[in-house]
């Protein structure tokens, strides 16, 4: 009785150590839009006026590729694009388009080393997920080659699906699946030279094959352009015996306004 007791005064103490430390730090450092840089009321958080910026992926949208309709044509409609070139993917589903505040936010995280935006990026994605990561049975980034990731020092992606993970109390296991050839960067070139560049480039090492037989997959990108990175990904974990994968990135890139 004597130790619960001292147990429970243990826990009261840290829960104020913790509420007093947090609040002496945001008074040092006051917590501001990860957008802007305005006061706001809570860390990790955007203000009013760059949320009215961002463009919300909300139905009426593709139910395969998730890419919103200009009207509503009914449920269950698919684009043409969908129709025209069927993506390996079960669904693939994201929070806004890349313009604006979400092209910086992704910028910030990928480019200037800003992992303190995963966790806010990571809860907007598990919203978006349309219940695919609370049918998840584990979240797999798309992963880097070794090369790369010493050069940048840390994969988004991964930083991104850690933090769903987290979020949603979901398996992450960033072990199944491995780029194994080095490959170009993909900005700049076209839909078929994308495709030629990942061909191949990912694999699930035979230590995981079993651990993928029927089971479904979230595959977490930062952003979806052609779809041919996560296309060449999901065809290795489909190989391997998943029976769906769903792919989340927290933003999708358009060929043209819709």
């Amino acid at each position: 009785m004597e130790r619960d007791g001292w147990r429970n005064r243990a826990k009261r103490w840290r829960a104020l150590f913790q509420t007093f430390g947090g609040a002496a730090v945001n008074l040092v450092f006051p917590p501001v839009c990860c957008g802007c840089g305005r006061l706001t009321g809570d860390a990790h958080a955007i203000c009013p006026s760059c949320w009215a910026e961002l463009r919300l992926i909300e139905r009426p949208y593709c139910e395969i590729i998730g890419s919103p309709f200009a009207f509503d044509p009914g449920p269950g409609a698919v684009s043409p694009q969908a129709i025209a070139n069927p993506p390996p993917f079960h669904r693939l589903r994201s929070v806004s388009l890349l313009e604006g505040i979400a092209r910086d936010l992704v910028h910030g995280l990928k480019y200037r080393d800003r992992t303190d935006l995963a966790r806010m990026m990571a809860e907007w994605m598990v919203r978006a997920s349309d219940g695919a990561v609370a049918a998840a049975d584990m979240i797999v980034p798309v992963p880097l080659h070794a090369f790369r990731l010493w050069r940048r020092k840390f994969n988004q992606s991964a930083e991104l699906a850690r933090c769903v993970s987290e979020r949603a109390g979901k398996p992450y296991r960033p072990d199944v699946l491995r780029r194994i050839r080095r490959t170009r960067r993909q900005v700049g070139l076209g839909a078929r030279a994308r495709e030629e560049n990942v061909r191949g480039a990912f694999a699930v090492p035979e230590s995981a094959k079993s651990s993928l037989v029927g089971k479904r997959i979230v595959l977490v990108d930062d952003v979806y352009t052609t779809g041919a990175t996560v296309s060449a990904a999901t065809g290795a974990l489909r190989r391997a015996g998943a029976a769906e994968v769903t792919v989340l990135t927290f933003a999708m890139a358009l060929p043209e306004p819709i």
